[in-house]
């Protein structure tokens, strides 16, 4: 997907975070922790790391985590501690439930405003991990209008 329509500029691709805290009580720290592993270059890194470590995301078990990946750990310790990031989480939550997203992973797929490019108008929202062939027909249609 990022070859065909990101990397051509066909589709902007824009990550909000949507911690699930009714399903997983670590969630919202785990997201601000993403956003501290970016501080230093590591967004990707550590999202997938949490990702595959689900049942793992205990602040102790977040700090370890960073330490892996090679990150400077006092400076994502003291980010993490903070807060830092919690006013954008949860921004993004707001946003993420304004679009009528539910669940994760989801996909919200749209129009950017044309009076405020910083704004998507949301026309379907595909729930779940789902195959490349399910975001083409629905990309292609939007593209096409």
């Amino acid at each position: 997907m990022a070859k065909e329509y990101i990397e051509t500029g066909k589709v902007k691709y824009v990550y909000l975070d949507y911690p699930l805290e009714s399903i997983h009580q670590y969630a919202f720290k785990a997201a601000e922790a993403v956003t501290c592993a970016a501080e230093q270059g590591k967004f990707w890194e550590m999202h997938d790391h949490l990702f595959a470590n689900q049942n793992g995301l205990e602040l102790i078990q977040l700090k370890s985590y960073a330490e892996a990946l090679g990150l400077d750990n006092p400076k994502f310790d003291t980010c993490l501690e903070s807060g830092k990031y919690a006013g954008e989480v949860r921004k993004d939550l707001a946003l993420g439930a304004k679009a009528g997203i539910t669940a994760t992973p989801s996909f919200g797929i749209g129009f950017t405003d044309s009076e405020d490019p910083n704004k998507v108008k949301v026309v379907q929202i595909l729930r779940g991990a789902l195959p490349f062939n399910s975001f083409k027909p629905v990309i292609d249609s939007l593209l096409s209008q």
